[in-house]
């Protein structure tokens, strides 16, 4: 049986929205589904948070047997340095790719991962992304929680939009 590890985002927890789906897109391929809660409240971006995140997942990661699929959002993709050393696929919603560690992580996986984030999202870079990726789902003026102007409801076609990018890129991927 498979593992996944959903790591949130500094605010929300893994009852979010994104990284709630995404989990669930693994769990109805079978998967046992980690929902990380972080222990304490998390630093800032500012703060450099490469060093907290991994405090809190490595532990989580070694009590997994086999190859996890990792799901992380926004803070989360600070996780992906382990990803990297232990060539594990990944699903990284937001992941703030304006953070050196966070690209130079990503820029040494041997692992697939896909990247989604938004035109408007400050920590996105598009360009960055489709380097570092084949796998990018780019969403035109969606902010850092994937909300674009209008009507709610383009939001949650957007959140749907993503859901089927999920289950492609693992479909693609042959995951689990």
């Amino acid at each position: 049986m498979a593992d996944a590890v959903v790591i949130p985002g500094r605010t929300f927890g893994p009852g979010a929205p994104l990284p709630m789906y995404a989990g669930d897109v693994a769990e109805d391929r079978g998967a046992v589904v980690h929902r990380h809660e972080w222990s304490e409240e998390p630093p800032g971006l500012e703060a450099s948070p490469g060093g907290w995140v991994r405090a809190q997942i490595e532990p989580v990661l070694a009590g997994l047997p086999g190859q996890p699929l990792l799901i992380g959002k926004s803070l989360g993709s600070f996780a992906a340095g382990l990803a990297v050393e232990r060539s594990l696929p990944a699903v990284w919603l937001t992941p703030v790719l304006t953070a050196p560690e966070v690209a130079a992580a990503l820029g040494r996986a041997t692992a697939p991962f896909l990247l989604v984030g938004g035109t408007a999202d400050k920590v996105w870079d598009g360009g960055l992304a489709r380097r570092l990726s084949p796998y990018v789902v780019e969403v035109p003026a969606a902010d850092h929680g994937m909300y674009v102007p209008g009507p709610l409801t383009d939001s949650i076609a957007v959140l749907a939009r993503i859901v089927v990018a999920v289950e492609e890129f693992l479909d693609e991927v042959g995951w689990p």
